[in-house]
């Protein structure tokens, strides 16, 4: 495979000295989460950034079929068979690239220690090169899916007005808040029948989040409605943002990825990614 190449920007991004690490993250599956971060590096991408889209699912990998693609290298092979992340690197037709994973592959559930190292090392090659990586990671509170929320300077937890989105959302935001002294979260609400339904969902899981833990921030930061045009997208492999930039969906995922765009990148913490990473695997509470 040809190693993939960044395209620069066409206009800075906000704060653009720093890198946007941001995850797209949820309490449980079927909330198109994976979708969502598709169309966000589309979004994104359309607007001239640089991004890269890490799917982060190690175990049940999909980003891939989204975009239609087939991946002849993963992070299996980053990992088990030491190449060069160059190597897995992925451009897609739509101005971005992925960083895949593999599919049905049980030693991918759960990352030791050492190849949590391999990795953030490995990402080296992205410093200074991108404007954003998107980290879809898997669904629930396992280990994966702790570490790269906890690798994240900003989460994005997605939603449904379904009854199990909220309460297994609320079950990772207390695990991460608990555990691991999270404070703050960003909430999108996808699939949404309303703005109204959209609003009272988050309110549900504010209201529990204000009652039983202390100190979190929630922010209500956009709804991707209903749409047909989404499932249709799915169907043909392709972002729905690409396929029929003016529906409904689209709009919003654009006005999704023009909020995220005005965010500042938190000075505090190093721009550099492999230190905001390697900090992780020396907590006093490890995570693997």
């Amino acid at each position: 495979m040809p190693t993939s190449t960044l395209a620069a920007p066409r206009r800075p991004r906000h704060g653009a000295a720093i890198p946007q690490v941001l995850s797209v993250t949820s309490g449980k599956g079927g909330v198109g989460k994976t979708n969502l971060s598709v169309n966000l590096a589309y979004s994104l991408s359309r607007m001239g950034r640089r991004v890269v889209l890490l799917d982060a699912d190690l175990g049940l990998a999909n980003v891939d079929i989204l975009l239609g693609l087939t991946p002849t290298m993963n992070l299996f092979h980053l990992f088990h068979e030491g190449v060069d992340l160059r190597q897995v690197l992925m451009e897609t037709p739509y101005g971005f690239s992925i960083l895949p994973a593999s599919s049905g592959v049980s030693d991918m559930l759960a990352l030791s220690t050492g190849q949590k190292l391999d990795l953030l090392e490995a990402m080296d090659y992205l410093e200074g090169q991108i404007d954003y990586l998107i980290v879809d990671t898997g669904a629930g509170i396992n280990d994966n899916v702790i570490y790269f929320n906890l690798a994240a300077r900003e989460r994005l937890l997605v939603l449904t007005t379904e009854p199990t989105s909220l309460t297994d959302a609320y079950a990772l935001v207390k695990v991460m808040h608990v555990h691991h002294d999270v404070h703050r979260f960003r909430v999108v609400v996808n699939m949404a029948p309303s703005l109204k339904a959209a609003k009272a969902v988050y309110e549900k899981l504010s209201t529990a989040c204000d009652h039983f833990l202390s100190g979190i921030s929630l922010d209500f930061t956009g709804i991707v409605p209903v749409d047909p045009a989404v499932k249709n997208a799915v169907i043909r492999q392709k972002p729905f943002c690409h396929l029929t930039p003016d529906a409904p969906a689209s709009k919003k995922l654009m006005e999704l990825a023009q909020t995220i765009d005005s965010w500042d990148v938190d000075a505090k913490l190093d721009g550099n990614i492999k230190f905001f990473w390697k900090k992780l695997l020396f907590q006093e509470q490890p995570l693997a």
